[in-house]
């Protein structure tokens, strides 16, 4: 059926074509893939101001050396509960998996105390965080899609771009800018949806921002690709570019600021924000939006303090310098297939390493306030998303032998490694602690061995000391959650504005219970994850969802069978010792016992409104939501309405001035070059093509990936709307 916004558009003139072209003229550049094992020719480039990529050693010192000294103390504590006795192998293995799991959260540790100084001193001496320059150079704003709801992305960039406009509407600096939906779709009914969003939005901003739309027709190396090849065609237009993700939004000041800062300091290569978490209905999205509110700056401007110039880059919400990005981050391919191999898929980290090689500085705006996202709403999509960022981090071991990268981009690197290899040492640290309750329980010990001694070698611990290294550790792993806590119960008014300290409490200890809960699954999902990478599969590339994270009973059932199973396994082992064991272990068991139940309530909307009705796990964002979340919100109902029917391809080919409209809209790339390689899907969609009788055929044998190619390929659309519509029943089509 015709949709009644096709009908309108027919009696107008063609709206992309009054407001431009879909994509500006194309200014191409190179972009070379940088090499590895050796620096290119003329860096790492002298910077413009003397001081101007030159960090403290000093704050390197306190933190890493505090973190060390940490460590040491810890690791010489566990030797010492063992030592009391002779040191079985047994126990040096668990001294061993201690230090690695210890190391990794007292550098997180001693970040987070820098952190919650530095916040604390903002507090008594308030700093203007705002640069007074005019913006004189030219920025993009890109918003990288892949198969998402179109009237997410599509109000977005409409809501932010005009809010931009009237915020500079004084100094006019809103000019500078230019919006670019750069979309890597292979889904033909959504990738059509997007070309009707476009029109509306080229429509309702009626020549006020410069607003652009280009699809991919093969999305080759995921979003680096898709940013790379924005940057090898258009990118010469601009001296930045601000990269977004598909659901993020930036108030107008954090975006003028962030081009003011980077044009302010010549020899600044990338600026990250660090991102509030918003818009979450379910239980879990509020916790992690609550978590990232009021934890997550304790450790973000802890990082940021003692990293300075040697920051990270976390793929969004950040500002890049162009000719910095094209000369010094192009990414190669590694070699081998994939998990290990091909495309990087992680590339955030590494671009930010490559961009710090080359003699730009890298650094986080921890005190910019206006950066928001959304997070996944259940356990099932975190599972999904974290299995592509965890072959991404592994796959990171690859890079860290890269020649000239500065040793804080290496320990960004390990860090990312680490964070999902800590669950399988984790696990081994429980299970092999588990291993030595049992020894000591079941096998008799050789109290007298063939070497003569006046005294038996009992096999005992300092039980103690065991206990007091016990608290340290469990002090120091939730530091950042403690230190969160006395700056959020410290704010009177963010207090008052939450429903007072009694809601204030309850939020911090659901919070408490819940990750308790969760922690054992999300253990279990990455060892697994760690486990099918190291045997080499794939993760794919999924689409993510946003907003509702309810799945049927079975399914999932299905997806926590395992960690149900492995909770009673390791319960019972437990209780082969004690019960005393069993209890000490209770915090990490009863989350799996209750797997199933728990991912449903996390994930359900109903109680997640249930929980925001009592003002639990709230956040500023929350209660008073900034105007930006409220207009993005109520343009994204209008694109809705004018989305409930949206084109498709029969109605390209019925309608010539919806199949020009289309025409025009296309990417303008060469579909194919002649003597090139001809690829699998290349070749069987242009036999399809061929060979068909009737376009209603034609459409009756190409699948989802065929009807993508051919709506982005204009010969063959051409071909198509020559064919008869209908055929005699007796007509096939025949492929070779």
């Amino acid at each position: 059926m015709e949709s009644r916004f096709s009908h309108s558009l027919i009696e107008e003139q063609h709206p992309v074509l009054e407001g431009g072209a879909a994509m500006p003229p194309e200014k191409p550049q190179p972009m070379p893939a940088q090499d590895l094992r050796k620096l290119s020719k003329g860096f790492p480039r002298n910077s413009i101001n003397p001081n101007g990529v030159k960090s403290k050693v000093s704050r390197r010192v306190l933190v890493v050396g505090s973190a060390s000294a940490i460590s040491l103390f810890a690791i010489y504590e566990m030797l010492q509960v063992f030592s009391v006795a002779s040191v079985t192998p047994l126990e040096y293995v668990v001294l061993a998996l201690f230090a690695i799991n210890f190391c990794w959260i007292a550098l997180a540790f001693s970040g987070g105390v820098a952190g919650f100084i530095t916040i604390m001193s903002r507090r008594f001496k308030p700093r203007s965080n705002t640069t007074e320059d005019i913006l004189t150079d030219k920025v993009a704003v890109l918003m990288p899609t892949y198969n998402e709801s179109p009237d997410r992305v599509f109000s977005a960039v409409e809501t932010m771009a005009m809010r931009l406009v009237e915020y500079t509407k004084d100094t006019q600096e809103h000019q500078q800018f230019s919006w670019f939906i750069l979309s890597d779709t292979t889904d033909p009914d959504i990738a059509l949806a997007e070309e009707q969003a476009f029109w509306l939005l080229r429509k309702r901003v009626a020549g006020k921002v410069q607003v652009y739309y280009r699809r991919r027709r093969k999305n080759t190396a995921r979003k680096s690709g898709n940013v790379a090849d924005f940057c090898t065609r258009w990118a010469a237009h601009y001296e930045s570019m601000l990269v977004l993700d598909a659901d993020s939004l930036m108030q107008s000041h954090c975006i003028l600021e962030l081009a003011k800062r980077m044009q302010a300091d010549p020899d600044a290569g990338l600026i990250q924000t660090i991102p509030y978490l918003v818009s979450g209905v379910t239980v879990l999205a509020r916790l992690q939006q609550f978590a990232a509110r009021f934890y997550g700056p304790v450790i973000g401007t802890g990082l940021a303090w003692w990293v300075q110039k040697e920051g990270n880059f976390w793929g969004h919400n950040a500002i890049i310098r162009v000719k910095a990005f094209v000369e010094c981050a192009g990414l190669p391919t590694l070699k081998g297939k994939p998990p290990f191999g091909g495309h990087i898929l992680s590339h955030d980290f590494v671009e930010a390493a490559l961009i710090r090689r080359s003699g730009w500085s890298v650094k986080i705006a921890a005190d910019l306030p206006g950066s928001f996202e959304e997070c996944p709403p259940s356990m099932i999509d975190m599972a999904i998303r974290d299995r592509r960022w965890c072959q991404g981090n592994l796959q990171h071991s690859r890079i860290l032998p890269t020649k000239g990268l500065h040793w804080i981009n290496r320990l960004h690197l390990v860090t990312g490694i680490m964070s999902y290899l800590s669950s399988p040492f984790w696990l081994m640290l429980i299970l092999v602690g588990l291993a030595l309750a049992l020894q000591a329980h079941y096998i008799r010990p050789e109290y007298f061995t063939d070497q003569f001694s006046l005294f038996p070698k009992w096999p005992v611990m300092d039980s103690d000391r065991a206990l007091r290294l016990f608290y340290i550790t469990m002090g120091i792993l939730f530091a950042p959650k403690i230190f969160g806590s006395i700056l959020l119960f410290t704010d009177s008014k963010q207090c008052k504005q939450l429903g007072g300290r009694v809601k204030v409490i309850g939020s911090i200890l659901l919070e408490i219970i819940i990750s308790a809960l969760i922690a054992p699954i999300m253990m279990f999902i990455h060892c697994g994850a760690v486990f099918a990478i190291l045997s080499g599969q794939d993760s794919g590339w999924a689409p993510q969802r946003r907003d509702d994270g309810s799945l049927p009973w079975k399914d999932v059932l299905y997806r926590h069978r395992w960690h149900m199973v492995l909770g009673i396994v390791i319960s019972y082992l437990a209780y082969l010792d004690s019960w005393v064991l069993v209890a000490w272990l209770s915090p990490a068991l009863i989350g799996l016992w209750i797997a199933v139940p728990l991912s449903m309530a996390t994930a359900s909307q109903k109680i997640g409104r249930w929980v925001k009705s009592k003002k639990l796990l709230a956040t500023p964002e929350e209660i008073e939501p900034p105007q930006l979340i409220i207009a993005a919100a109520e343009a994204r109902k209008a694109y809705e309405r004018s989305l409930t029917q949206i084109w498709h391809l029969p109605g390209l080919l019925e309608r010539p001035e919806l199949m020009e409209l289309h025409m025009a809209i296309m990417d303008k790339l060469p579909t194919h070059v002649p003597g090139g390689q001809i690829e699998a899907l290349d070749a069987i969609a242009r036999v399809k093509v061929h060979e068909a009788q009737s376009q209603q055929q034609l459409l009756g044998v190409l699948d989802n990936k065929e009807r993508s190619y051919v709506l982005g390929n204009p010969l063959l659309l051409q071909m198509m709307q020559k064919l008869p519509k209908e055929h005699a029943e007796n007509d096939v089509i025949s492929i070779c």
